[in-house]
């Protein structure tokens, strides 16, 4: 549940909000999205509230993409994409040339245009993620919600999908995801929201907002907060009281059992 939460999406930033598992992350971005109606305040979209807009009007202005989406069976993925022309297709839902022009352009914008002829099952957690993205992207819309876009994925394909969301912030588009990583989150994130117990703590760049003192806060570790190879923010835990010991445990069982069996001697059993 959120409580009184006060955040303002900017235009043309790439959002990222963490927080720990149940903090009303993505109970956010389900309101954000008009999926979820508040049962006070307001969510606003260009300054009109956003509950009180057609569907296919907010469709148009923006585009959501839950968690672990699931396609028809069978599905190619041009029809997939394809199916992100709706807001904007007539009772007969044909597409139309700008349709097929579309669709195009955003399988090319996420690196899935040599896939399209391939169905959605067959491809690989980071390929479905990207052409689930260019689905989205088939709305054409400015605003981007993305609900944990790397659940599931494996370190490279998170990268892949993240780059992806940051080429996309590059090129002029306002987007926001909900992740859990937060290394990842600091490092793509050009506006950086963190949440606990369904309210907002802090927000604003990642190199401003983050401190040691704010991720105990958050998340309840202690941590140290150092600058990375590549110049970015790292965030790492410090070790419990429990690892630590066993770290420092005598070695003595381990090479027992890595001895080698002694002969029986005569009248032994």
């Amino acid at each position: 549940m959120l409580q009184g939460v006060d955040l303002e999406i900017l235009e043309g930033e790439l959002t990222v909000i963490v927080g720990p598992n149940g903090c009303g992350k993505s109970t956010l971005l389900l309101a954000l999205a008009r999926i979820l109606r508040p049962s006070a305040g307001t969510v606003e979209l260009d300054g009109r509230a956003v509950t009180s807009m057609p569907p296919r009007e907010v469709a148009r202005r923006l585009a959501f993409l839950p968690q672990a989406p699931l396609g028809p069976d069978g599905i190619r993925v041009r029809d997939l994409v394809a199916r992100g022309r709706h807001p904007h297709q007539g009772f007969l839902r044909a597409l139309s040339a700008e349709d097929h022009r579309v669709i195009d352009e955003v399988l090319l914008a996420t690196d899935t245009l040599d896939l399209s002829t391939r169905r959605v099952s067959e491809l690989s957690g980071g390929q479905r993620q990207r052409v689930w993205i260019a689905m989205a992207l088939a709305q054409e819309t400015s605003l981007l919600l993305l609900d944990e876009p790397t659940t599931f994925l494996d370190v490279a394909h998170q990268i892949d999908v993240l780059d992806t969301c940051a080429r996309l912030h590059h090129e002029g588009r306002t987007v926001v995801a909900v992740l859990h990583d937060l290394n990842l989150a600091v490092r793509y994130a050009t506006h950086l929201v963190l949440m606990k117990d369904g309210a907002v703590v802090a927000q604003g760049r990642p190199q401003e907002v983050l401190t040691t003192d704010l991720v105990e806060q958050v998340f309840g570790i202690r941590a140290h907060l150092v600058a990375d190879p590549e110049g970015w923010p790292l965030v790492v835990p410090v070790r419990s009281d429990v690892l630590a010991r066993r770290a420092g445990a005598s070695p003595s069982a381990v090479h027992a059992k890595q001895a080698t069996p002694t002969t029986p001697t005569e009248g032994s059993v």
